[in-house]
């Protein structure tokens, strides 16, 4: 343990201690040091040990010291002469030895961190040191031995008088502290209590002085402990002590049970006296080593210790301007010893290093399982929810390797996760990345959410495999609407099921008001442009504030992307006022929308203005649903904070009347839309029925955006399920809407390579596919669904192929998932597993996990694990590089199976303005039906000899996509005759959901 800065020499809560005063060595511990001093650079003269008070001194005639190890030595007299006289002959080669051996000691720890940088390019080990004063030179001499080993040092300085509540609130602040990897403390000596020494985190504890480090030291688990430097010094120092007995005055606290443990190891008798004990004459007498661990009494005597005995001092003594701590030759010695630990202390910390750098990396988390009880038949799904005792969240996260500054708790069972872990995790591997996909959807449900929940709780629960599950968040439109929730179902979904499905924890809000907005700064921008002048509106958008006027940040902005480059408000010229001032939005080209997360129909077309204080400024508008917002969209597909304000202030949401895009940033509005969004971006933590973790971020439409959940998400993911693990997510649709998304558009803002593509299918809907009658939501299923009926299945699984041949394309290895149902046949199973195979599928595999969780889908968990293996080859649809048309052409032939594609005039016109606008380069977010393969919702199977109809083209430039519209697309679902709100409910009592899926 180094000199650290307290102003008690000592590290430990030492109750046999010296107390308040200090006094210099007395004449029966003669120090004559004075040969020494000149051996010592300067600051020496006053460095001042915090762990040791170091007096090492032969009791009659010093003898050359023997080697022992890296710096241990035994120190002996050999006979006559005063022990002044013998000090003075032998301390200065003691001391030359001291301070070669802190070299070697401080070499050797450099040498180890260096190859643990190399390892680590971006490694910063930092030891931060609590302290209660303000001794800058203690400072000063932590920083010079850290510097020489490569660390950093921070010394938190509280002010003197601090309560051990407020040392312990510290300790606890830097225990949560990503980039403090070690933890020492510096404090006078009636501060070092228990509560206060294992406040501090083991893993951090580079003194070794917590109990738990102890324990481990006690009992001999090398790996896990750390010497404290102290007694590490000590131990350096004495050697062949087999037989001998050690005495230890004044020893308590962690650094004399260690000492004694230590000692007792290398064969030593040890024993333990207090100053005031009886028999402590008697025991000097009788000791071979001496070991002082507090302060002298005044009248113990030299001559009570027999010749030849080994002393050494490592008394603690407070350190203070107000007492006398004898000569500057006398600081010498103990600096020359005290170095020692100070090295000691540098070499743990390197230690401390090494364990973080391998707990950083992948391991198996401690999660603990929750237990299912499935029942038959299977209850709805709030009720199966609501039976489940979910975790407290901050327990789930930290099994799972968050610590308590990167979440921020909603409740009891959800929180938002901060993006600091991506930094504090950057050198983590990734885990493997899934990707859960379906068949084209019908009426019946496929299950990919149910499917998605069951892997991951397979894969942990039952495999022991570290697994998150990456989830849209719902909107609250189809829960009241038709869908209902959106939680998985059965005994695979996300708990509380209620939390998840209703408001979560507010992101969907936040879209919306910074969306509206947004959309209300146009239509007042356009108003104010066309009732003021030039001047009155420049006014207006600078004024003088307490007689001055400047430009906001954005505003300054906006100036440099005109060409415009002065910062006083009162020099630009008429012409630049009105560049500057006016956006000259048309009206027509208007193309952001203002949105609300309800089916509202009569909103799909509206007009606004008609008040009379909007001055006849009229025009038709509409409303889109929330997560159908380029807001929403980029929230998926950012990557920072910083990323989504960029993204943010990009989005165009008309042209001027010169045919230029007018942007939010042009608005000066992206400021505060990060404002409105800055928590919306980080992830939500939940769990699935048996307690393993969940994220659910983001949900853009899957229609006309990109219907994947956040790229944050799967990027924390990745990370704390570490190279063995797995990250679940899922994709909108079918594989021809939600899949080619994932990967010609996610996968390329992330920059994840996928592993496995998990193909959801089921029975029912491949009877659909294969010519089975229509469906109609609330009626009875006919028996074409219900009996066994290989014809229609063999039929529908045309589709099912051509959906496995989509995600070839991509060189992902497909494991199809047959979601199962009751009245499913085994004869049916089978062959949709057959033809799966025979249709390159790496594996086809029954599930049952809605109705026995985790354990019905073992073999899919196990299917999968096994693909992951696989050497891919992934690679995109498509080159950016290529023209708008052709991009669109490239995804119409391929994945949809369409003869050719056919845009109308208003497309093309668009297609060349934004070719022209230098959008160009931007990848294809197809907006079409997710019913068919083709345009028409009716056509089922595999449709072939179409040709594509793409009546509009519109660019999500924030985003980072254009999306073309296939025939009519519906922005805002409508209400059906009996929605779903019919049957939810709320006890007044209990406050419990009902009726909620």
């Amino acid at each position: 343990m180094g000199a650290s800065g307290r102003k008690r020499k000592g590290i430990s809560a030492v109750k046999g201690g010296q107390g308040e005063g200090g006094s210099r060595p007395s004449a029966a511990f003669p120090l004559a040091l004075r040969p020494a001093a000149a051996l010592l650079p300067e600051p020496a003269g006053g460095m001042r040990s915090a762990a040791l008070r170091w007096c090492v001194a032969p009791a009659v005639r010093a003898a050359p010291p023997p080697s022992r190890g890296l710096c241990g030595r035994q120190l002996r007299g050999a006979g006559g002469g005063g022990a002044a006289e013998a000090a003075a002959r032998f301390m200065l080669p003691k001391i030359c030895l001291f301070l070669l051996c802190c070299s070697k000691i401080t070499e050797k720890a450099k040498k180890s961190l260096a190859a643990l940088k190399k390892e680590n390019p971006r490694l910063e080990p930092t030891l931060a040191i609590i302290q209660a004063h303000n001794d800058h030179l203690i400072q000063d001499i932590n920083k010079n031995f850290a510097k020489e080993v490569g660390l950093r040092v921070i010394h938190i300085c509280l002010p003197e008088g601090s309560s051990k509540d407020e040392i312990v609130n510290e300790i606890l602040r830097l225990n949560e502290d990503p980039n403090v990897q070690g933890l020492a403390l510096d404090l006078q000596e009636s501060l070092y209590s228990s509560k206060v020494l294992n406040a501090v985190k083991p893993e951090k504890d580079v003194d070794g002085l917590s109990s738990i480090n102890l324990g481990r030291l006690i009992h001999g688990d090398a790996y896990n402990y750390l010497v404290p430097p102290a007694a590490c010094a000590v131990m350096e120092l004495l050697e062949d002590l087999g037989g001998k007995t050690v005495l230890l005055v004044g020893a308590s606290g962690a650094v004399g049970a260690a000492l004694q443990c230590m000692l007792q190891r290398e064969g030593a008798v040890t024993v333990s006296c207090q100053w005031k004990a009886p028999q402590l004459q008697t025991k000097l007498h009788d000791a071979d080593v001496v070991v002082v661990c507090s302060t002298k009494r005044d009248d113990v005597l030299l001559s009570w210790i027999k010749p030849g005995t080994t002393v050494i001092s490592c008394s603690l003594h407070l350190l203070s301007e107000k007492h006398n701590y004898g000569q500057r030759d006398n600081h010498a010695a103990e600096n020359a010893v005290g170095s020692l630990a100070i090295a000691m202390r540098m070499q743990n910390m390197v230690k401390t290093t090494e364990r973080w750098i391998q707990s950083q990396q992948y391991r198996k988390w401690d999660l603990r399982c929750l237990k299912l009880q499935p029942l038959s038949p299977v209850p709805s799904d709030i009720e199966i929810s609501r039976a489940q005792s979910p975790k407290a969240v901050d327990v789930l996260a930290k099994e799972i390797g968050l610590l308590t500054d990167e979440i921020e708790i909603y409740g009891q069972t959800k929180a938002k996760v901060r993006l600091s872990l991506l930094e504090r995790l950057k050198d983590q591997p990734d885990g493997k990345y899934v990707l859960v996909a379906g068949i084209t959807p019908t009426p019946l449900g496929e299950g990919k959410s149910t499917v998605t929940i069951g892997l991951v709780q397979a894969l942990t629960a039952h495999l022991s495999i570290n697994s998150f599950a990456c989830l849209r968040q719902p909107s609250q439109g189809p829960t009241f609407g038709v869908k209902g929730g959106a939680a998985g179902g059965g005994y695979a979904q996300v708990i509380p099921m209620e939390e998840f499905n209703l408001h979560l924890t507010g992101d969907i809000h936040a879209i919306t008001a910074a969306n509206n907005l947004l959309a209300a700064a146009i239509d007042a921008r356009i108003l104010h442009e066309n009732t003021q002048s030039d001047k009155a509106l420049y006014n207006r958008l600078v004024p003088a504030v307490n007689g001055v006027r400047g430009f906001s940040a954005i505003q300054l902005a906006r100036l440099r992307r005109l060409g415009i480059y002065k910062t006083d408000p009162d020099t630009l010229t008429e012409e630049e006022v009105r560049k500057f001032a006016r956006l000259d939005i048309d009206p027509s080209t208007i193309t952001w929308q203002r949105v609300v997360d309800t089916n509202d129909r009569f909103l799909r077309k509206i007009t606004v203005g008609q008040a009379n204080t909007e001055k006849g400024f009229i025009r038709q508008a509409q409303f889109d649903i929330a997560v159908a917002s380029e807001i929403m969209a980029i929230l998926a597909l950012t990557t920072s904070l910083q990323d989504m304000k960029e993204r943010l202030g990009k989005m165009v949401v008309a042209n001027d009347k010169k045919g230029e895009p007018v942007t939010a940033e042009d608005l000066g509005v992206t400021g505060a839309l990060a404002v409105l969004m800055k928590d919306a971006i980080k992830p939500t933590l939940m769990q699935t029925l048996e307690g393993t973790p969940v994220f659910v971020h983001a949900g853009p439409f899957a229609n006309i955006a990109h219907g994947n959940s956040s790229v944050l998400a799967d990027k924390i993911a990745l990370k704390l399920v570490g190279e063995k693990g797995f990250v679940v997510t899922e994709a909108g649709f079918g594989a021809d809407i939600g899949m080619e998304k994932f990967f010609n558009i996610k996968c390329r803002a992330s920059g994840l390579v996928p592993s496995v593509v998990v193909l959801v299918a089921t029975v029912r809907a491949l009877k659909m596919h294969g010519g089975g009658p229509n469906v109609t939501a609330g009626a009875p299923l006919k028996k074409e669904y219900t009996e066994e009926n290989l014809q229609l299945v063999a039929g529908g699984c045309c589709n099912l192929q051509k959906q496995i041949q989509i995600a070839q394309l991509f060189g992902v290895p497909v494991v199809v998932a047959v979601n199962i149902f009751k009245t499913d046949s085994a004869a049916e199973v089978d062959l949709v597993c057959k033809i799966a195979k025979q249709s390159g599928a790496f594996d086809a595999v029954p599930c049952n996990h809605w109705s026995a969780g985790g354990g019905g889908a073992v073999k899919l968990a196990q299917a999968v694990e096994e693909a992951a293996r696989q050497k891919t080859s992934f690679k995109y649809l498509y080159s950016l590089e290529l023209p708008i048309v052709e991009k669109i052409r490239i995804i119409a032939q391929k994945v949809y199976g369409a003869q050719d594609i056919e845009l109308s005039p208003a497309a093309q016109s668009q297609v060349d303005r934004y070719t022209q606008q230098g959008f160009g380069n931007l990848p294809i977010c197809m907006a079409k039906t997710h019913l068919s393969l083709s345009h028409q919702p009716e056509r089922k199977g595999v449709p072939t000899g179409f040709i594509l109809p793409i009546s509009d083209v519109r660019a999500s430039i924030g985003a980072g996509f254009i999306y073309p519209l296939v025939g009519t697309m519906s922005t805002m679902p409508g209400l059906p005759t009996r929605p779903c709100f019919y049957d939810i409910d709320l006890d007044p009592i209990t406050e419990e959901v009902k009726g909620l899926f």
